[in-house]
């Protein structure tokens, strides 16, 4: 599919339900279409005594620990927005309003995969304001002991990804690759979030977990896969990180120009160097498609 030049909402809503793989909750979800420069919205029709729209901005990121929470002044959250962020980034959805009558967005299959299928039905509508994408015009990088994540200049959208963990199950694996609608459809969304038996008790101690199953992640003990039907790919665990970081990155409101790159990665310090990007405005810039062109004539 060509670089679209003007933003886009959904063409239609579209209604889903779920469990949020932490709260447990069992959540239903409109997405609903939204004008020019919303951005993503999320709205907590549960809270009604104050403020309960959180828009999905960098700032707006207040945990990161197993996915990515935000909230608003008035203490309002939405926790586990990456998967369908990375899939409104992917598809091509500039603004949108998601509402929720829960803490969380439900977590489907762990994937992406049932995020894309409901974009492709409610259809994609394009807007008269232009779309405008983050160059990134000096690296910006981040370090954490042995974590490291990078976004340095490039004329398209690129992430290499590489995670090491002392499983049998995982061990070392990598992943580069451009990054677009078609590729991220073949290579990516389809890919689930994991976990280990061993860390469950300690997680649903302190609230989280609670609605993970075999049915949306997939769990490893003792260097096997538990899951029955085994992995859709033998690197399915890098490119749902690859997939998180996606989501993690569209907090900034725009569509990357430019090369992420990470090294035993995660949520954290994905925020981390979106916060660090946002406080070096000399490191980047906004470009329009319609400006080349009409630069081009």
């Amino acid at each position: 599919m060509a670089v679209q030049a003007f933003q886009h909402t959904i063409r239609a809503p579209a209604l889903f339900s779920g469990v949020g793989v932490h709260t447990g909750e069992y959540i239903r979800v409109s997405l609903r279409p939204a004008a020019a420069d919303t951005g993503i919205v999320f709205v907590r029709t549960d809270v009604r005594d104050r403020d309960n729209r959180v828009p999905a901005t960098g700032a707006a990121v207040c945990k990161t620990q197993l996915g990515a929470v935000i909230g608003n002044t008035a203490g309002v959250t939405v926790s586990t927005i990456e998967h369908l962020m990375a899939a409104f980034a992917m598809l091509g959805i500039d603004n949108a309003v998601v509402e929720l009558d829960g803490p969380e967005t439900p977590i489907m299959d762990g994937s992406a995969q049932p995020f894309v299928q409901i974009l492709d039905r409610a259809g994609r509508r394009e807007l008269a304001s232009p779309r405008r994408f983050i160059e990134i015009l000096e690296t910006i990088e981040v370090v954490d002991g042995d974590k490291r994540a990078a976004l340095s200049p490039c004329d398209r959208f690129e992430m290499s990804f590489a995670i090491e963990f002392p499983t049998a199950a995982i061990g070392r694996q990598a992943v580069d690759l451009p990054v677009d609608e078609q590729a991220f459809r073949a290579e990516l969304a389809d890919c689930r979030t994991f976990g280990f038996l061993q860390e469950v008790e300690a997680l649903r101690a302190i609230g989280l977990g609670r609605g993970g199953s075999l049915q949306n992640v997939v769990v490893i003990e003792g260097g096997k896969v538990l899951n029955p039907e085994g992995l859709r790919r033998p690197d399915e665990f890098v490119r749902h990180k690859a997939l998180d970081a996606i989501g993690d990155l569209y907090v900034l409101g725009a569509p990357l120009l430019g090369r992420f790159e990470a090294e035993r990665g995660g949520h954290a310090i994905n925020n981390r160097l979106v916060r660090a990007l946002l406080a070096r405005p000399d490191a980047w810039r906004y470009r329009t498609l319609v400006e080349d062109l009409a630069e081009a004539v």
